[in-house]
């Protein structure tokens, strides 16, 4: 039994959802204290928050068995990614389901900052029947608006837009041209768009390069008399120079529906300000959004535990589970290259390269890459390992992972070459998939073989003169060992030449050591992989 803590206020059709399992017990509490939550935090195998609960590094720490930290909604600011991380734990989101919410409010602010609707709202209701030209508003048709970031709700907002004649502008450093023309956008450098635009709408994610994206001489490059409207995330707008930006003239007014700190101070500058429009982080409050967004993360999260696959995960490849079983043999495969290495090499691993050629490269191989770095930390760091934490794991022990892809492989369909560096040098390997799933060793360094990477293994390195596998043959039968499959490669006669034997059963120090103090062997050495399918994600 397995159980689902949920700690902020959610939909009851989600936590129908969450019911939906007889596996699965779900613990719903609310408003608890700092000690409250690391008091019951330790019983969840997955968290499920929306913005009020904080999950830190000391809740994460004290969540022994968390498998998952779902947020329900689209930004993860309230949770520390990088501890979560660490520890092996999938976080995920839910980036689809408040989209058309979100749209509709940033299309309510711009109308309302257009219209200076809240504005004469206020002052009907105090009395005040002005129509003077205090409240005159401005026309959108035919105005160019600048849309920042192309994602989903960016992409609504410009089909929105578009269907109000405005002319569309958009930033967005990773959407292509092919994209901008199906959306009918115009793509263009961020300062070169903010000078043309009368209207700019903030909707990227918030991140190290987004922190203050629009500081004080980003919101002086904007087109004087235009307007701001940040309904993404606080902090992407540099909200002091903002406030004197909006005073001093230059911008007509601005609308945020986010702030850097929630809920802002009292004090703060923009609340000063009569053409300054604020609502409190409304761009998800809507009945349906708050449906879809419950039953969605619910749904995710069922299926993370039940099956391993974490939709929407934000620290993890999202592969979806038709993917993940057609690729499932090339998992194993990569799992069994790295962990087979991992127990040749000497010294401190410095850095590792794979190179995906054929048919794999256009798989989707970040996961195989964070697969490989799994079996091969785990030589290192014993249990503990996943998907999750391997690459940060590596990162943090200074270990230079490169991947690389090449769309034609030599002799075979697909090949992944692994090479692993230390301070005393390099080894490679280099594997395919013989038909559709059996995994096989096709070069050890230079030398061309076929052996198959599975159980006990002995693996050495001799000159190549005769009588050096009959002697090796001998040892192994007086210590009881039987051979169950031997392959051999060389460059030439006479020269260096290596050896993959299986073997039935482990080989002792003592056995070891005998076969190395055999005068035409270089190395040899004891390697164990195991004999069932290792391609399970977590």
């Amino acid at each position: 039994m397995q159980t689902i803590l949920v700690t902020d206020k959610y939909h009851p059709a989600g936590l129908d959802a969450l019911q939906s399992s007889s596996d699965l017990t779900v613990i719903y509490r609310t408003g608890m204290s700092r000690a409250e939550l690391l008091d019951v935090i330790p019983q969840a195998h997955a968290l499920i928050v929306r913005s009020a609960t904080k999950v830190t590094a000391e809740v994460i720490e004290a969540g022994k068995q968390l498998k998952v930290i779902a947020r329900a909604g689209v930004g993860v600011d309230n949770i520390d990614v990088t501890a979560a991380s660490r520890k092996g734990i999938v976080v995920t989101n839910c980036p689809s389901g408040n989209t058309i919410s979100a749209a509709e409010h940033t299309m309510s602010l711009l109308l309302s900052l257009a219209r200076r609707v809240p504005q004469a709202n206020q002052a009907v209701k105090a009395g005040v029947w002005d129509r003077t030209g205090k409240y005159m508003g401005t026309e959108i048709t035919g105005k160019i608006i600048g849309v920042l970031g192309l994602g989903r709700i960016g992409a609504e907002v410009a089909t929105r837009s578009l269907g109000l004649k405005m002319r569309v502008l958009a930033y967005d450093p990773f959407v292509t041209e092919d994209r901008a023309r199906q959306l009918k956008v115009e793509l263009m450098p961020l300062d070169e768009l903010l000078g043309q635009v009368d209207f700019v709408t903030l909707h990227v994610p918030r991140s190290e390069q987004t922190e203050n994206l629009l500081d004080r001489d980003r919101l002086m490059r904007i087109k004087p008399g235009a307007y701001l409207i940040n309904c993404s995330r606080g902090g992407i707008v540099d909200e002091e120079a903002l406030a004197e930006v909006i005073a001093s003239g230059h911008l007509a007014g601005a609308a945020l529906d986010v702030f850097k700190t929630e809920p802002p101070a009292a004090d703060h500058p923009l609340l000063k300000l009569e053409n300054v429009i604020v609502t409190p982080h409304l761009g998800a409050s809507t009945a349906e959004a708050q449906e879809k967004v419950s039953v969605e993360t619910a749904i995710g999260v069922v299926e993370g535990l039940t099956t391993g696959h974490f939709p929407n995960a934000v620290n993890l490849p999202d592969v979806p589970p038709a993917t993940l079983a057609e690729i499932g043999p090339t998992l194993e495969l990569v799992q069994r290259l790295g962990s087979f290495l991992a127990q040749l090499i000497d010294g401190s691993l410095a850095h590792v390269h794979i190179l995906y050629a054929g048919h794999v490269a256009s798989q989707p191989t970040r996961i195989l890459t964070a697969a490989l770095l799994k079996a091969t930390l785990e030589h290192v760091l014993g249990e503990g390992i996943n998907y999750v934490n391997a690459p940060l794991l590596a990162e943090e022990r200074c270990i230079v992972v490169k991947e690389t892809r090449q769309l034609h492989a030599v002799d075979y369909t697909s090949l992944i070459k692994v090479v692993m560096g230390t301070e005393k040098g390099e080894w490679a390997v280099v594997g395919t998939l013989f038909g559709a799933h059996e995994p096989r060793i096709v070069k050890l360094d230079e030398f061309a073989l076929e052996a198959s990477p599975v159980g006990d293994m002995l693996v050495f390195s001799n000159y190549d003169q005769p009588g050096v596998i009959g002697r090796i043959g001998n040892l192994l039968g007086d210590a009881g060992v039987n051979i169950a499959g031997m392959q051999l490669g060389r460059r030439k006669v006479g020269g260096q030449a290596v050896a993959i034997v299986n073997v039935d059963s482990a080989l002792s120090p003592e056995l070891l050591e005998k076969l190395r103090a055999l005068p035409q062997i270089i190395d040899a050495r004891f390697v164990q992989l195991p004999e069932h399918n290792r391609s399970a994600v977590l």
